[in-house]
């Protein structure tokens, strides 16, 4: 018996394509599974295949979604075997999967093979080409690793003693570990207080110059 083979390439992702392989007697529903495990999509979702023509123009549908009552002329890929839709050598299929996701592909016949391999299996992928975008994609922000004896509790508390002594350092206004040995930081007090006293020594000696200019013109006169 023949064989299709059929190259699937993604219409968003033109660098990535496989050929697959199979029998004109299986279904579309077996061409579904085939594909989405070639490039390791979840299958689950439901799907359609529509006979194009060289533009790619939708032609006749065949799928796996739930159908209404006024759409029961439209054939299922459970019941719809590929021979019976295939009528060009170069057949295109537009496939459209998961409507949510908007994954659309464009398939083409690229060869008729004469006799099957009797001991094969098919459906088969046989040529792979590119890597294939992942199904449901990441947000591509990575986690770093945490080390196995990380605390987050011990770490906050650390932080803490390091914001009160710095805290402690801006009110002193000098970290005693700088002081020469023996000595003790003093407050601001007595650093006034020896500051008044100053100003009035200065205010006594200024008073006695006066009195001794006064004392000399006196006695002058």
């Amino acid at each position: 018996m023949a064989l299709y083979r059929f190259r699937v390439t993604f219409e968003d992702h033109d660098d990535v394509s496989r050929d697959i392989e199979i029998r004109p007697t299986q279904t579309f529903s077996d061409f579904h599974h085939a594909i989405h495990q070639s490039i390791g999509f979840d299958a689950s979702k439901p799907g359609s295949f529509y006979m194009s023509d060289d533009n790619w123009k939708k032609g006749k549908e065949i799928t796996s979604r739930e159908l209404t009552e006024e759409e029961s002329n439209i054939a299922t890929m459970e019941n719809a075997r590929l021979c019976n839709f295939i009528a060009d050598p170069h057949q295109k299929i537009y496939y459209v999967f998961d409507l949510l996701g908007n994954w659309t592909f464009h398939i083409e016949l690229i060869k008729i093979i004469p006799q099957a391999d009797p001991i094969a299996s098919y459906p088969q992928c046989v040529r792979t080409h590119g890597e294939a975008p992942k199904q449901y994609g990441g947000t591509g922000i990575g986690v770093l690793p945490v080390p196995d004896d990380f605390d987050p509790d011990a770490d906050i508390l650390d932080l803490d003693d390091e914001v009160e002594e710095d805290r402690e350092e801006e009110v002193l206004g000098t970290d005693e570990s700088d002081l020469p040995e023996g000595e003790e930081n003093t407050n601001t007090f007595t650093a006034t207080a020896d500051v008044e006293g100053d100003s009035d020594e200065f205010e006594t000696a200024d008073e006695d110059l006066i009195d001794d200019e006064g004392s000399s013109e006196s006695d002058d006169f």
